[in-house]
C-alpha cells in the first residue's frame, strides 16, 4: 500500500474519496503515465494529485474533470467502483454530500451533489444548493434537459426567461434547462433548496 493511503477498516466501504483515488492510479498505472505526466496535463500539481490518489483529499468536478481528460476517459469512469460490490442503490448521509464547484459559486454559496453516476452516462444530477450572501450578482445557467426545483428554506426571486419567479419553502419550479435561468435576488436568507437536472438522453 502506497504510504499515506488512506484506507477503509475492515468491513467498512471504501469512501467516495478513495474510491475516485484507486480508480485514478488504476487508470493512470493502464496507460502507462506518471503522476507528472498527469499533473502536467490537467494543470493540477504533482503533490495534490498524489494526494487524491491516496484518497487524503477530495478533489471538486472542475479538478475530476481534467484528471478524467488527461487520462483520455469520460469522468463517469473514476466513479465506477464506488459502492459498486453492494448494490446499484446510493446512500448518502446528512452533509456527506460531494462539495462541487460551479460557474458562480462562491463564498456563501454551496452546491453538495446528492448522487453519482456509476454507469457510461449520466441520467441526472442532484444538487443540494445553499446559499446566505447576497452581495454579488448572480450568473445567467444554460444546460442541457429539464431542471427541478424543490425550495427548502428561506425566499428567493428565482428568474426563468423573461419571467420572476417567488420561491418559498414547499414551491416547486420546473423549467427546460436551456431557457437562461439563475437567481435574480435573495429575499430571506438562509436559502436552500433541491434542484434536479435530468437529461433528455446520455450526455457523457
Amino acid at each position: 500500500m502506497p504510504t499515506g493511503t488512506r484506507a477503509a477498516p475492515p468491513g467498512q466501504a471504501p469512501s467516495l474519496e478513495e474510491s475516485v483515488g484507486a480508480a485514478i492510479r488504476e487508470l493512470r498505472q493502464r496507460h502507462g503515465l506518471t503522476i507528472a505526466q498527469v499533473s502536467e496535463q490537467s494543470g493540477i500539481s504533482r503533490g495534490m494529485l498524489s494526494k487524491i490518489e491516496t484518497g487524503q483529499t477530495s478533489a471538486g468536478m472542475d479538478s475530476l474533470a481534467r484528471i478524467a481528460r488527461a487520462l483520455g476517459v469520460s469522468m463517469s469512469m473514476l466513479f465506477r467502483k464506488y459502492d459498486a460490490s453492494s448494490s446499484t442503490a446510493q446512500h448518502i448521509k446528512k452533509g456527506m454530500g460531494m462539495e462541487v464547484v460551479r460557474r458562480g459559486t462562491k463564498s456563501g454559496h454551496t452546491y453538495h451533489l446528492l448522487a453519482y453516476d456509476q454507469g457510461p452516462s449520466k441520467l441526472f444530477e442532484p444538487f443540494l444548493i445553499t446559499m446566505d450572501d447576497d452581495s454579488q450578482r448572480y450568473p445567467t445557467f444554460e444546460h442541457p434537459g429539464t431542471e427541478f426545483i424543490y425550495m427548502l428554506e428561506g425566499e428567493i426571486e428565482y428568474r426563468c426567461g423573461q419571467e420572476t419567479f417567488v420561491l418559498e419553502p414547499g414551491d416547486t419550479l420546473t423549467f427546460e434547462g436551456s431557457v437562461p435561468h439563475g437567481p435574480e435576488h435573495l429575499t430571506r436568507c438562509p436559502i436552500k433548496f433541491l434542484s434536479v437536472i435530468i437529461y433528455p438522453k446520455a450526455v457523457e
